[in-house]
């Protein structure tokens, strides 16, 4: 069985995917390589992409950053020397960007929190002082009823 070289195979893979997307038999044809290892070689490098080699968000948003300023052509050159789908990046400058919003949104909710739990706190604090307030009428309307008890008028 042949060994190839993995730039070999990084030119043959990068063939087949877009923006070239050339057939599996056109690059075989091309290279001389079958095209079941073509498509196997494919399958490997979209598998290795799809299984997110970047880690991190952190290693994403460096890897957005570092691909940003670069034209349409350097910037596939730079996906496929680093073994990441062009698609990618496209996909992670989406949730970065949803990621940022539901971020502000978040915050927001907070700061409505925050309001809620005061307002709920100070009514918390008027409806025991209302309590207290109704349970001392209620003992003075008690004493004022039972006959023994009952306050004389002051008669000055």
């Amino acid at each position: 069985m042949a060994r190839y070289r993995q730039t070999f195979k990084d030119r043959a893979i990068a063939r087949m995917l877009p923006p070239e997307s050339a057939s599996v038999e056109q690059v075989a044809a091309e290279t001389g390589i079958s095209p079941a290892a073509l498509e196997r070689w494919r399958a490997c490098a979209l598998h290795a992409s799809a299984r997110d080699p970047s880690g991190t968000g952190a290693a994403r948003l460096d890897m957005l950053l570092a691909a940003s300023g670069l034209d349409e052509h350097e910037r596939l050159a730079w996906c496929f020397g680093h073994g990441i789908e062009p698609g990618a990046l496209d996909h992670w400058r989406q949730l970065a960007a949803a990621a940022l919003a539901a971020d502000a949104e978040g915050m927001a909710f907070d700061g409505r929190h925050e309001r809620d739990q005061r307002r709920i706190r100070e009514l918390e604090r008027e409806l025991r002082r209302k309590e207290q307030a109704l349970a001392e009428a209620a003992t003075l309307l008690v004493l004022e009823g039972k006959p023994g008890l009952r306050r004389e008028p002051d008669t000055g």
